[in-house]
């Protein structure tokens, strides 16, 4: 058996399934015994990118046992980790989100930085550490920050991710705006989704208040074709509200090109939704212009009015 694990939050992203794989590599280099896993099935954008780069997909792992020694990058939050967290001993974090519902027994290694991505601390740590960045860890890096940062357009990037990816970018040999584009609209094919896996494909709970807030986020190219499906997407969300204890589900439908999002919420917080962002409902819809982060622009402006 692996002596520790690898992995992101649940319902993985780019940057958790690539960071995971990067960080892996590293510490097999250092000699340790790790595994890169998955706690959820690989979304499309993320299958791009391990295609493109030759990367077999990490195993998947639904639960640990007591004692498992694990490393989690991109999260720190216990209920958007695997089942079992609270029994395994925690070697160390390498995450760029708040730090929340965390807390461990024994010493470890925590490094957050208020970065776009994971991916860019990851960078830093090979540096730091004299590891040689080769050009499939690198194309996953550059990944990983294309994807967080919606190519340079997302109010988390920082000056610090964007040298980080023009590094990589050269490194990896590709032109990161031919690529980023493709791999981000890669990410929009959704017909072919139901209306249970669109609202749990990018999915993160959050206790705020007394409130359990379930917040979903998909990127698309055309909205519209989403909210041709929206009675049927409603309907679910209340599903997934009586079936796991969510008061409310906030489902944010963000246009990658025009940067604007449309949000659907269902549950018993409506207006305290809508005066987060300072916004009324139109048909039931929040409109929401430049908000397409769901860390730096969603989920603090919930938290000041549900725990305000």
């Amino acid at each position: 058996m692996t002596n520790i694990l690898i992995f992101g939050h649940k319902n993985p992203d780019t940057d958790t399934i690539c960071s995971s794989i990067v960080y892996n590599n590293l510490k097999r280099i250092q000699g340790m015994d790790t595994e890169a896993v998955r706690l959820g099935e690989i979304n499309d954008e993320t299958r791009y990118a391990l295609e493109h780069f030759n990367v077999f997909e990490p195993r998947l792992v639904e639960e640990v046992a007591e004692g498992q020694q694990v490393i989690l990058v991109d999260h720190n939050e216990f209920q958007q980790s695997v089942n079992g967290i609270e029994k395994a001993v925690i070697r160390e974090v390498i995450d760029h989100h708040r730090i929340a519902n965390f807390e461990t027994a024994a010493p470890l290694y925590y490094r957050a930085e208020p970065l776009g991505c994971t991916a860019t601390i990851l960078k830093k740590i090979y540096e730091e550490q004299s590891v040689h960045i080769d050009k499939q860890m690198a194309g996953l890096m550059l990944s990983a920050i294309i994807s967080d940062s919606l190519l340079f357009k997302s109010p988390t990037c920082t000056q610090q991710d964007i040298e980080a990816a023009t590094d990589l970018a050269n490194i990896a040999e590709i032109d990161v705006n031919v690529y980023g584009l493709e791999m981000l609209k890669a990410g929009t094919n959704l017909g072919n989704k139901s209306e249970d896996d669109l609202i749990d494909l990018d999915a993160k709970s959050f206790p705020m208040g007394g409130a359990n807030i379930r917040i979903a986020q998909v990127n698309v190219v055309d909205p519209e074709e989403l909210l041709a499906r929206r009675e049927a997407l409603e309907e679910s969300m209340r599903t997934a509200n009586a079936v796991n204890g969510y008061d409310t589900f906030v489902f944010v439908i963000t246009n990658i090109l025009t940067s604007v999002s449309t949000v659907l919420v269902v549950g018993e917080h409506l207006d305290k939704v809508a005066s987060a962002f300072n916004a009324s409902y139109t048909d039931g819809l929040l409109t929401l212009p430049g908000v397409v982060s769901r860390k730096k622009q969603v989920v603090p402006p919930l938290t000041v009015v549900f725990e305000g």
